[in-house]
């Protein structure tokens, strides 16, 4: 099921469903969108502050439940990540989303709502938030729009690292790598058969990248997805003595027999250069050895 595309007038709604934000990055936020054209709503507690959150969590359900029912909000955008969305997605009421569904925008932390959409067949995007606004490149809050708006998305790129060459076909699905694999064997563990995975990370160890990936196989997943789209995995850490393997050779291990394309060096996730991902919807990914081709929506 996908959300109704936005046009110039139409209202979005911030919430702030994890850790509190500052007022300066979400005004600057509402009025980058307003100057896109859109009418802005800040919910009731977004630049609050309990603690680490932007509230108790009655305060960010209430927002979050507010954003869903509000019949003007046609789209949700989560002002930052950090934590506090799995608090969140169990004591919401999905029924009015349901049947007037909603684009929930957002990335990192917001991989949970991704996650809990793409299970019950709910497309979402991915996206920069307010937090990321200031510094994010002019192609990554264009590409939000584009996605908002439902315009052609076509994204080349190109990788210094070797890729598994290939085309694949299907449904985009994914988000933050930690946040995804935590969902695994949850009631919130969407059907990954036939996707295109994307994945992207931030400060994490080496040896966890390849921890998360073999819990990813155990389960299934990497037997049941089309192709792999890497993301941005900033700030990655290794150990003394050295794990012994590069992030990508950590990734290639695991696919050294299956024959599906892999496609690095995607720029979306923990960067300033954040390119909108509608999950939830088809896509055509071609990948020759560095340079790949994503194509999404109608024209894929």
């Amino acid at each position: 099921m996908k959300p109704s595309f936005l046009k110039k007038g139409d209202t979005i709604a911030i919430v702030a469903p994890a850790k509190a934000i500052e007022v300066s990055h979400i005004d600057f936020a509402k009025k980058t969108l307003e100057d896109n054209g859109f009418h802005v709503l800040v919910a009731p507690n977004c630049l609050g502050q309990h603690n680490y959150f932007s509230g108790t969590i009655n305060e960010r359900t209430q927002d979050l439940q507010w954003a869903i029912n509000h019949e003007n909000v046609k789209a949700i955008l989560c002002a930052r990540g950090g934590y506090g969305c799995i608090q969140l997605v169990e004591r919401i009421n999905w029924a009015s989303f349901m049947e007037h569904p909603k684009w929930i925008i957002g990335f990192s932390d917001v991989t949970v709502f991704h996650q809990y959409l793409a299970a019950i067949d709910v497309a979402s995007i991915h996206a920069t938030m307010p937090l990321n606004f200031k510094n994010n490149s002019i192609l990554s809050l264009e590409s939000l729009f584009f996605a908002l708006e439902g315009k052609p998305i076509i994204y080349n790129w190109k990788t210094t690292h070797n890729n598994t060459t290939g085309e694949a076909y299907g449904d985009l699905i994914g988000g933050n790598l930690a946040v995804l694999t935590s969902m695994i064997g949850t009631k919130q563990m969407p059907n990954f058969q036939n996707k295109i995975l994307f994945i992207e990370d931030v400060g994490e160890h080496l040896y966890k990248i390849d921890r998360y990936f073999h819990q990813l196989s155990h389960a299934g997943v990497l037997d049941q997805i089309r192709a792999l789209i890497i993301g941005d995995f900033s700030g990655m850490q290794d150990t003394e003595p050295p794990y012994g393997k590069s992030l990508e050779k950590i990734i290639e291990t695991h696919f050294t027999y299956r024959s599906i394309p892999l496609a690095f060096g995607f720029p979306a996730g923990h960067t300033n250069d954040n390119r909108a991902l509608p999950f939830g919807v088809s896509a055509k990914l071609s990948v020759q050895q560095n340079h790949s081709t994503l194509i999404i929506g109608e024209h894929s």
